[in-house]
Protein backbone atom coordinates (compact mmCIF):
# COMPACT_ATOMS: atom_id res chain seq x y z
CA UNK A 1 0.00 0.00 0.00
CA UNK A 2 2.79 2.42 0.89
CA UNK A 3 4.58 1.66 -2.37
CA UNK A 4 1.46 2.51 -4.39
CA UNK A 5 0.97 5.74 -2.49
CA UNK A 6 4.59 6.77 -3.07
CA UNK A 7 4.31 5.91 -6.75
CA UNK A 8 1.11 7.96 -7.05
CA UNK A 9 2.73 10.95 -5.31
CA UNK A 10 5.81 10.71 -7.54
CA UNK A 11 3.62 10.60 -10.66
CA UNK A 12 1.64 13.65 -9.49
CA UNK A 13 4.87 15.56 -8.87
CA UNK A 14 6.18 14.73 -12.33
CA UNK A 15 2.96 15.83 -14.05
CA UNK A 16 2.47 18.95 -11.89
CA UNK A 17 6.03 20.19 -12.21
CA UNK A 18 6.68 23.04 -14.63
CA UNK A 19 9.57 22.78 -17.06
CA UNK A 20 11.69 25.06 -14.84
CA UNK A 21 11.61 26.18 -11.23
CA UNK A 22 10.45 29.75 -10.64
CA UNK A 23 12.12 30.78 -7.39
CA UNK A 24 13.70 34.22 -7.55
CA UNK A 25 15.61 36.45 -5.19
CA UNK A 26 14.33 39.99 -4.79
CA UNK A 27 10.85 39.05 -5.97
CA UNK A 28 7.99 41.09 -4.45
CA UNK A 29 4.51 39.80 -3.58
CA UNK A 30 1.60 41.95 -2.45
CA UNK A 31 -1.94 40.81 -1.88
CA UNK A 32 -5.08 40.60 0.17
CA UNK A 33 -7.97 38.35 0.97
CA UNK A 34 -10.95 37.51 3.14
CA UNK A 35 -10.66 35.20 6.10
CA UNK A 36 -12.04 33.72 9.29
CA UNK A 37 -10.76 33.92 12.84
CA UNK A 38 -11.40 31.70 15.86
CA UNK A 39 -10.56 33.08 19.30
CA UNK A 40 -10.58 31.13 22.56
CA UNK A 41 -11.10 33.35 25.58
CA UNK A 42 -9.97 31.56 28.73
CA UNK A 43 -13.05 32.34 30.83
CA UNK A 44 -15.62 31.80 28.06
CA UNK A 45 -17.17 28.39 27.32
CA UNK A 46 -17.59 28.95 23.56
CA UNK A 47 -15.25 30.10 20.84
CA UNK A 48 -15.55 33.57 19.32
CA UNK A 49 -15.73 33.21 15.53
CA UNK A 50 -15.87 35.87 12.85
CA UNK A 51 -14.77 37.19 9.47
CA UNK A 52 -12.09 39.65 8.51
CA UNK A 53 -9.63 40.89 5.93
CA UNK A 54 -5.88 40.48 5.63
CA UNK A 55 -3.17 42.16 3.56
CA UNK A 56 0.34 40.87 3.03
CA UNK A 57 3.70 41.67 1.49
CA UNK A 58 6.63 39.32 0.90
CA UNK A 59 10.12 39.91 -0.44
CA UNK A 60 12.42 37.15 -1.68
CA UNK A 61 15.58 37.33 0.43
CA UNK A 62 16.90 34.17 -1.27
CA UNK A 63 15.40 31.40 -3.38
CA UNK A 64 14.23 29.66 -0.20
CA UNK A 65 13.50 32.48 2.29
CA UNK A 66 10.99 35.33 2.12
CA UNK A 67 10.64 38.31 4.40
CA UNK A 68 6.93 38.58 5.28
CA UNK A 69 4.82 41.45 6.59
CA UNK A 70 1.14 40.90 7.26
CA UNK A 71 -1.77 42.81 8.77
CA UNK A 72 -5.27 41.58 9.48
CA UNK A 73 -8.43 42.69 11.19
CA UNK A 74 -11.00 40.09 12.26
CA UNK A 75 -14.40 40.79 13.77
CA UNK A 76 -14.52 37.84 16.21
CA UNK A 77 -17.86 38.77 17.81
CA UNK A 78 -20.71 41.07 16.89
CA UNK A 79 -22.75 41.21 20.09
CA UNK A 80 -21.08 40.35 23.35
CA UNK A 81 -23.35 39.86 26.35
CA UNK A 82 -22.37 42.53 28.83
CA UNK A 83 -24.09 41.31 31.95
CA UNK A 84 -22.58 42.70 35.16
CA UNK A 85 -21.09 39.34 36.15
CA UNK A 86 -19.16 38.60 32.92
CA UNK A 87 -15.39 39.29 32.92
CA UNK A 88 -14.19 42.22 30.80
CA UNK A 89 -12.09 39.98 28.52
CA UNK A 90 -14.22 39.50 25.41
CA UNK A 91 -13.19 41.59 22.40
CA UNK A 92 -15.29 42.16 19.32
CA UNK A 93 -12.29 42.71 17.02
CA UNK A 94 -8.64 41.68 16.85
CA UNK A 95 -6.13 43.57 14.72
CA UNK A 96 -2.69 42.10 14.12
CA UNK A 97 0.53 43.18 12.47
CA UNK A 98 3.34 40.68 12.02
CA UNK A 99 6.81 40.61 10.47
CA UNK A 100 8.92 37.50 10.00
CA UNK A 101 10.58 34.99 7.73
CA UNK A 102 9.15 32.06 5.77
CA UNK A 103 10.81 29.04 4.20
CA UNK A 104 9.41 28.61 0.69
CA UNK A 105 9.47 25.44 -1.39
CA UNK A 106 9.13 27.19 -4.76
CA UNK A 107 9.82 24.47 -7.33
CA UNK A 108 6.32 23.80 -8.65
CA UNK A 109 3.30 25.87 -9.57
CA UNK A 110 2.08 24.88 -6.09
CA UNK A 111 4.20 26.81 -3.58
CA UNK A 112 4.00 25.62 0.04
CA UNK A 113 5.61 27.66 2.80
CA UNK A 114 5.92 27.90 6.57
CA UNK A 115 7.33 30.60 8.79
CA UNK A 116 7.48 32.49 12.06
CA UNK A 117 6.46 36.11 12.67
CA UNK A 118 6.76 38.45 15.61
CA UNK A 119 3.43 40.21 16.06
CA UNK A 120 1.59 43.02 17.72
CA UNK A 121 -2.10 42.77 18.56
CA UNK A 122 -4.87 45.20 19.31
CA UNK A 123 -8.06 43.92 20.91
CA UNK A 124 -11.03 46.24 21.00
CA UNK A 125 -14.80 46.42 21.33
CA UNK A 126 -17.03 43.82 22.90
CA UNK A 127 -17.10 44.13 26.65
CA UNK A 128 -13.48 45.30 27.00
CA UNK A 129 -13.06 48.50 28.99
CA UNK A 130 -11.01 49.99 26.13
CA UNK A 131 -8.31 49.25 23.58
CA UNK A 132 -6.00 46.43 24.73
CA UNK A 133 -2.57 46.14 23.04
CA UNK A 134 -0.52 42.96 23.18
CA UNK A 135 2.58 41.30 21.81
CA UNK A 136 3.23 37.80 20.58
CA UNK A 137 4.13 35.53 17.71
CA UNK A 138 2.57 33.69 14.79
CA UNK A 139 3.26 30.35 13.16
CA UNK A 140 2.53 30.61 9.43
CA UNK A 141 1.53 27.85 7.05
CA UNK A 142 0.38 28.42 3.50
CA UNK A 143 -0.02 27.12 0.00
CA UNK A 144 -0.04 29.33 -3.09
CA UNK A 145 -0.80 28.40 -6.68
CA UNK A 146 0.98 30.50 -9.31
CA UNK A 147 -1.47 31.23 -12.11
CA UNK A 148 1.36 32.80 -14.12
CA UNK A 149 4.51 34.82 -13.37
CA UNK A 150 2.53 37.81 -12.10
CA UNK A 151 -0.45 36.38 -10.19
CA UNK A 152 -1.05 33.73 -7.53
CA UNK A 153 -3.94 32.55 -5.37
CA UNK A 154 -3.65 30.67 -2.14
CA UNK A 155 -4.60 29.86 1.42
CA UNK A 156 -2.86 31.06 4.55
CA UNK A 157 -3.27 29.62 8.05
CA UNK A 158 -1.90 31.38 11.11
CA UNK A 159 -1.71 30.20 14.70
CA UNK A 160 -1.37 33.29 16.86
CA UNK A 161 0.08 33.43 20.35
CA UNK A 162 -0.83 36.57 22.29
CA UNK A 163 2.11 36.01 24.65
CA UNK A 164 1.46 39.16 26.67
CA UNK A 165 -1.85 37.62 27.85
CA UNK A 166 -1.65 33.91 26.98
CA UNK A 167 -3.86 32.79 29.90
CA UNK A 168 -6.74 35.03 28.88
CA UNK A 169 -6.34 34.35 25.13
CA UNK A 170 -4.81 30.83 24.88
CA UNK A 171 -5.69 30.25 21.22
CA UNK A 172 -6.29 32.44 18.21
CA UNK A 173 -6.32 30.94 14.71
CA UNK A 174 -6.94 32.62 11.37
CA UNK A 175 -7.35 31.33 7.83
CA UNK A 176 -7.36 33.49 4.70
CA UNK A 177 -8.00 33.01 1.00
CA UNK A 178 -5.48 35.19 -0.79
CA UNK A 179 -4.78 36.68 -4.19
CA UNK A 180 -1.46 38.33 -4.90
CA UNK A 181 0.42 40.26 -7.53
CA UNK A 182 4.08 39.33 -8.08
CA UNK A 183 6.84 41.41 -9.67
CA UNK A 184 10.61 41.61 -9.77
CA UNK A 185 11.42 38.38 -11.58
Amino acid sequence: MHTRLLALLAALLVFAAPSAASAFERQHHIGLGPGLGVLKVGDKSTMSVGAGLGVHYAYGLTDQFNLMAEASSVQVALNQDDDPGSPKTRPARIDSLGVGVAYVLDVLQWVPYFGVLGAGYGLTGGNLDGYKPGGGAQLALGLDYQLDRSFAIGVALRQHFVLSDIKTYPSYTTGFLRVEYIWGW
